[in-house]
């Protein structure tokens, strides 16, 4: 009885506490995460405030608000959903791990931490929260494509924390991790995701149909949390979390058609077990320890927050999303921490790391936690300042990049295309790895190299590891050309798949919108490969040879980008002028005062590809849009779609500047994807709250 009381009270000390911070908080129009951590805080052993809960009943508990968050998450995304944004997903969260994986091991080593803390450090801060996310998303009642790429790559990001871990124990342990090891870890982990979604798939929704039938709301809750329970224990029997086992079980919940009455059902339960959650995030925070390390916490925050936000959206943009939900994603995920605390403690029972790493990685968690609802909520606003302040180039570039990854989805060729890709993107990493394998071997084998030279030469051997490093360097930079040639292959192919050539030597008025597409394409391939080999061989480096040689490839490219994108600006003028006078036949030919004539850029389109589709929308003396400016409107921000040109009367706007205000009557060409185009289409065609005030969303 004593255990059960003890049980009780802990839940009774955490909840009441919790009651009282989240409505304080509320009444703040504050989010109540941050009501929960400062309960967490209250209760904890660290301040001298006489209510204190049992830790590990408390971590019991927040067990089960970990695996009910995962599963209601998992409610919301089928299979079929999470295989749709899986591969754009998967690159961001390559990217964004890399990025985090070198910058926290470049911060350890500049604290003088060893080198296996410090690489510690890098995979504490490379993977995000997604019971943070979840819970702050749901807060904000934040759902649509933002919602979908960011669980894409909380998904992927838990798979390559799973592998992380692994290469950190053979690492801690003296072992090494060998191709062969990292292949076999690969393979478990491929075997038991396909093994478990195969029978999952043949087994579970026909299971929940037959019990959501019996129309028994208990027996559905039961058995849908059942189910949740038993897969994310069978995930830990293999030696993977609990969340990826439990986010998998929602998702194939979700294929019998009930996810949402069971995701009904559950929330309760998933909010009081939540709340125990980040109520023992809370009680991790130690205020002394904090102060002792408060350096390395401020260094690494920052680190999280501006590298997570700028990986994140160069990720997300270059995979196909636009500037918007590309920032917001960026902003979504700048914080640490399940992931985190298991990596940390993992390097304490290893022994391969001070005891300073976890209390460092959780202050660090929490902060991120308190700032994350608010980077959420400032993610709309963010993003549009964004947008306003680039520069023109990169504006038009931006809005019409969708448009070309559109075109190519839709290509007739992909099945070719997709082909010519999987081969190139096969010899990219071939050279990636035979790059890494170079350096890491030079690395390793230096002394012993060395030393057998000398054995064998008489004389002055002092310049030895330099010749060693000099045939290094001479056999590793074909590789490196060979990722750069191969980069701008697959963008010719990727950009010949958008904009397919003209044929027959004619004129070819996509020739540079194709240019702007393959130079982009080159750049973010080069990054997207270049930044795991930097994470990856950064240990056995001196210095930043490799970031510096990424950097001076990137900034090539990045000239001849920009010089593309100068060029792009000048093209779009140019068919900015053939759309004014394409509208001008559009305007003489109305149906009525409000009614548009049938749209005559079908000819506009064939004539000059790569514009995005453009397509006329006529303004209403009832559209909210008339009188404002198109800064006012932030049409381009909200939407992502862009005004190439305006007919007004006789006249014509080219490429109207963001002060130019919009008329009744005056006819607006707009491009961009079909999805940016028909949201534009709304706002200009909605009523007084449509426009500038839009959900975030």
């Amino acid at each position: 009885m004593h255990d059960a009381h003890a049980f009780l009270q802990a839940l009774a000390t955490v909840l009441c506490v919790a009651a009282v911070t989240t409505v304080l908080f509320q009444r703040l129009r504050q989010p109540v995460v941050l009501g929960y951590i400062l309960a967490g805080v209250i209760i904890g052993p660290h301040v001298p405030i006489p209510l204190v809960a049992d830790p590990n009943i408390v971590t019991t508990l927040s067990e089960l608000g970990v695996i009910l968050l995962m599963f209601s998450l998992g409610l919301e995304f089928s299979l079929r959903r999470l295989f749709q944004v899986g591969p754009t997903a998967g690159l961001t969260a390559v990217i964004q791990c890399s990025v985090m994986v070198w910058l926290g091991f470049i911060v350890g080593r500049a604290f003088g931490w060893t080198m296996l803390e410090s690489l510690f450090t890098g995979c504490c801060i490379a993977i995000s929260s997604t019971t943070i996310i979840a819970k702050a998303f749901d807060e904000q009642n934040i759902r649509g494509a933002l919602r979908s790429i960011v669980v894409g790559i909380l998904i992927v990001e838990d798979l390559i924390g799973i592998l992380l871990m692994a290469m950190l124990t053979a690492v801690s342990t003296g072992s090494g991790l060998s191709a062969g090891d990292l292949a076999l870890t690969v393979g478990k982990l491929a075997a038991f995701l396909v093994g478990l979604v195969v029978i999952g798939l043949l087994v579970v929704p026909r299971v929940m149909r037959a019990i959501t039938k019996l129309q028994r709301p208990e027996t559905t809750l039961v058995s849908s949390i059942g189910i949740c329970f038993a897969i994310a224990l069978l995930a830990q029997a293999f030696g993977y979390s609990v969340a990826l086992g439990a986010f998998l079980a929602g998702s194939l919940v979700a294929e019998s058609g009930e996810g949402k009455e069971i995701e009904h059902l559950v929330q309760p339960v998933r909010d009081l077990f939540g709340a125990v959650f980040f109520v023992s995030v809370g009680m991790l925070i130690d205020p002394a320890l904090i102060r002792e390390h408060w350096l390395a916490i401020v260094v690494l925050t920052l680190v999280v927050v501006f590298g997570k936000i700028i990986s994140v959206t160069l990720g997300a943009f270059f995979t196909g999303n636009g500037t918007r939900t590309s920032v917001q994603a960026g902003l979504s995920l700048s914080q640490i921490g399940e992931f985190s605390f298991i990596i940390a403690g993992l390097g304490l029972t290893l022994k391969a790391t001070g005891t300073f790493l976890y209390p460092v990685a959780v202050a660090v968690s929490a902060i991120t936690t308190l700032t994350t609802p608010w980077l959420i909520r400032a993610s709309g606003p963010l993003a549009n300042w964004v947008d306003r302040k680039l520069p023109a180039p990169l504006q038009t570039f931006a809005s019409l990049y969708g448009s070309w990854v559109e075109n190519l989805r839709t290509s007739p060729r992909q099945k070719t295309v997709g082909a010519n890709v999987r081969r190139m993107a096969m010899m990219l990493l071939l050279d990636a790895a035979l790059l890494t394998v170079i350096v890491i071997g030079t690395s390793v084998m230096l002394p012993q190299v060395t030393a057998y030279i000398d054995s064998r030469i008489e004389g002055n051997v002092t310049f030895t590891p330099m010749i060693v490093i000099g045939l290094a360097v001479v056999l590793a930079l074909p590789f490196c050309v060979g990722i750069i040639r191969v980069a701008r292959r697959l963008g010719v192919v990727l950009a010949e798949g958008a904009l397919p050539a003209v044929p027959g030597g004619k004129v070819d008025l996509a020739a540079a919108p194709r240019r702007m597409l393959v130079v982009a394409l080159q750049l973010a391939s080069v990054f997207m490969v270049g930044a795991p080999v930097v994470a990856i061989t950064q240990p056995f480096l001196p210095g930043f040879p490799g970031a510096v040689l990424l950097l001076i490839s990137l900034g090539v490219l990045g000239f001849a980008f920009w010089r593309s994108a100068t060029h792009l600006q000048g093209h779009m003028r140019a068919g900015a002028q053939v759309i004014v006078e394409a509208l001008a036949t559009q305007s003489h030919a109305k149906t009525g005062d409000d009614e548009p004539a049938p749209d005559v850029l079908h000819k506009v389109r064939q004539l000059l590809p790569g514009l995005g589709e453009p397509e006329s929308v006529a303004l209403a003396a009832s559209s909210a849009a008339v009188g404002r400016t198109l800064a006012e409107l932030n049409l381009r921000g909200m939407t992502g779609a862009t005004v190439l040109a305006i007919r007004r009367g006789t006249e014509g706007v080219l490429v109207p500047s963001a002060q130019e205000v919009l008329r009744a009557g005056d006819i607006l060409a707009l491009a961009g994807t079909h999805e940016a185009i028909d949201a534009a289409k709304d706002v200009l065609g909605g009523g007084a709250g449509a426009g500038v005030d839009a959900a975030p969303v």
